[in-house]
């Protein structure tokens, strides 16, 4: 059979490449370990069945499935598998029926694996509930959506929650290389170059069957083209699958993007600045840059958080509301949609007036404090509420602002040392202008 056929008619390649054991699990390590939770319930010699029922929360391609079926493989427990999707209220008592009939008459534990609990509606999950409450199934329910949200808290209660994490570019590296050789896999039927190889860790941000995926389809590629160059039924050599294979089997450019390089510090840095710029059009493309090559929402929506605060500040404080927004709506909804708030923000933030005085300011003061100009609290500002801090003098002679009809009153604040020491000087862009105004009459009152 030619290598070019390998690839054609067969069960997708990461259906092949499924986990037999915990053992062939790729990454995930903080929840294999020995005596965890999922390692007990893999334990085929355990002292009893286990009752404990868990919920996988991750991201696609983490390997909620993998576990679940390695679970069942290892531990020699029945299996079954449903979708949220399709089944329904009789699904679930059908599933939970057979489960009792099972233990009861042969004493066979049954796992029940549940994909995108997160879909089931609040009947739906009740119905769950005697199954998992009585030890009739263990389940192991996965889902991409935050549990607090989308799992009824009944069943919240009954199950341990584990959250599963976007896998390693090393992680990745070792399946690749795993399913290039595996008989399960390639079978050795093509070589990677170490190009194509990077190509395919760095499309698959984490995601596992994305890379297992891709990998089958850039080595058709490459089978096929070696195919048509070689007259004969057995390629003599493996086909070499190279960086162009990838980028015409995704169809997708091939970011020079390393999330631990310069990259990475090269296009956050040019984002930031276009922001600062007020470059709209400049700071959407290097969020799609970064967002195309798998960067951590996360941190492009910390940043936007730091820019607000940092480069916009008083001059437009709604900036500061919308960027924690936009990261606890990524938080809140993951990606792909994610990618919408972390724009609406980003445009926000760089067609804002800019100011850094706040910036400034803190940055004064700090320099201020680790050179010893600090000086002692003066004493009509000090706590009175003790016993004796009157008798040292302690809030003696405070003015009570709101007293006054401006709620303003003339007193000192700042210790002697650092009288007239001016550390935040609005500048007049935005809203800060009219801080500004309010500021030198609230000084001018303050200084007598």
């Amino acid at each position: 059979m030619t290598s070019a056929a390998l690839f054609q008619g067969q069960t997708p390649l990461a259906v092949r490449m499924r986990p037999t054991s915990l053992d062939e699990v790729a990454g995930q390590a903080h929840l294999l370990r020995p005596g965890s939770p999922i390692v007990a319930l893999a334990d085929p010699n355990g002292t009893k069945p286990g009752t404990v029922s868990v919920i996988l929360w991750g991201p696609p391609g983490t390997g909620k499935t993998t576990l679940a079926q390695a679970i069942a493989r290892s531990s020699g427990r029945r299996f079954v598998e449903l979708s949220a999707i399709t089944a329904g209220v009789k699904d679930v008592r059908e599933v939970m029926q057979e489960a009792l009939n099972q233990r009861d008459l042969y004493g066979q534990s049954t796992i029940l694996f549940l994909d995108e609990i997160h879909r089931f509606t609040k009947a739906q999950q009740d119905a769950l509930l005697p199954g998992v409450e009585n030890g009739w199934v263990i389940l192991i329910a996965a889902t991409t959506e935050n549990p607090s949200f989308s799992v009824i808290s009944p069943l919240l209660s009954r199950s341990l929650l584990l959250t599963l994490q976007p896998l390693t570019d090393d992680d990745l590296g070792d399946l690749i290389d795993r399913a290039v050789s595996d008989a399960r896999g390639l079978a050795g039927a093509v070589a990677l170059a170490p190009e194509a190889r990077a190509a395919l860790i760095q499309l698959a941000s984490g995601d596992a069957r994305r890379a297992l995926t891709a990998l089958e389809a850039s080595a058709g590629v490459a089978a096929s083209e070696s195919a048509g160059d070689v007259e004969k039924d057995t390629v003599s050599e493996p086909a070499l699958v190279t960086a162009d294979h990838v980028a015409q089997a995704v169809d997708r450019a091939l970011l020079r993007y390393d999330r631990q390089g310069d990259e990475h510090y090269d296009v956050i840095s040019a984002f930031i600045k276009s922001i600062r710029g007020s470059d709209p059009d400049a700071a959407v493309h290097y969020l799609a840059r970064m967002i195309e090559a798998g960067e951590d929402p996360r941190f492009i929506a910390r940043r936007l958080v730091v820019h607000a605060a940092e480069d916009i500040g008083l001059a437009d404080p709604q900036a500061l509301q919308i960027a924690v927004a936009a990261a606890d709506a990524v938080a809140f909804i993951g990606m792909p949609e994610g990618r919408i708030p972390l724009a609406e923000a980003t445009i926000y933030l760089a067609t804002a007036a800019k100011s850094n005085a706040a910036y400034r300011a803190i940055g004064a003061a700090i320099a201020d404090v680790k050179a010893g100009r600090m000086g002692p609290v003066p004493k009509h500002l000090r706590d009175a509420h003790y016993a004796g801090a009157k008798r040292l003098g302690h809030g003696k002679g405070y003015r009570y602002p709101h007293d006054s009809d401006v709620g303003v009153v003339p007193q000192q604040y700042l210790p002697d040392e650092l009288v007239g020491t001016r550390y935040y000087e609005p500048t007049q862009h935005g809203g800060e202008r009219e801080v500004s105004a309010r500021l030198e009459r609230i000084r001018r009152i303050l200084e007598g």
